[in-house]
């Protein structure tokens, strides 16, 4: 099975602080034969405090984590960055690494679409919107947040532990 996997960031976009020093990174297929074993992979490589569910439709981000996000069924449009940021086309198989601050959100999906996400370390995400208010404390916390040891998808070996270095 080959995996295609990509990297890019996402600019500050005024409301949305997304991070300035990490890129979003994601693994297309990478879970395309056997997306049910997502959530052990993630676990294995202590990326835990595992949900299951869907992606919220507007913007949002956690300036105190990291997340990924696997997807287990169907497929979806998810809008990474804010509103001048890249649209993704995800399906069964796909996963997202999110680095602390990116904003996401889902634009449409089919009926069935449902991913697993989880954090480094089982870390305990906050919740936030779109907010100027709110950026700078969000921006300090978002520079806080550690480069985690293992890539949720590889492990020790993994891209992210070559793509993330601060």
């Amino acid at each position: 099975m080959e995996v295609h996997v990509r990297s890019f960031f996402v600019n500050d976009d005024g409301e949305v602080p997304n991070n300035p020093e990490l890129p979003v990174i994601v693994y297309n297929g990478v879970f395309a034969d056997d997306p049910s074993g997502l959530e052990a992979a993630f676990n294995r490589h202590q990326w835990s405090g595992s949900w299951a569910g869907g992606v919220y439709d507007y913007h949002h981000y956690h300036s105190n984590t990291h997340e990924v996000l696997g997807v287990r069924s169907g497929s979806a449009t998810v809008l990474v960055g804010g509103d001048a940021g890249e649209r993704l086309e995800i399906s069964s198989g796909d996963v997202i690494v999110l680095p602390a601050g990116t904003a996401h959100m889902k634009l449409s999906s089919s009926p069935d679409f449902e991913v697993i996400g989880a954090y480094p370390e089982g870390n305990t995400p906050n919740l936030r919107e779109r907010n100027p208010t709110d950026r700078a404390q969000a921006i300090h916390e978002i520079r806080s947040v550690p480069v985690p040891d293992t890539d949720p998808v590889f492990g020790k070996e993994g891209p992210l532990l070559h793509k993330w270095v601060k």
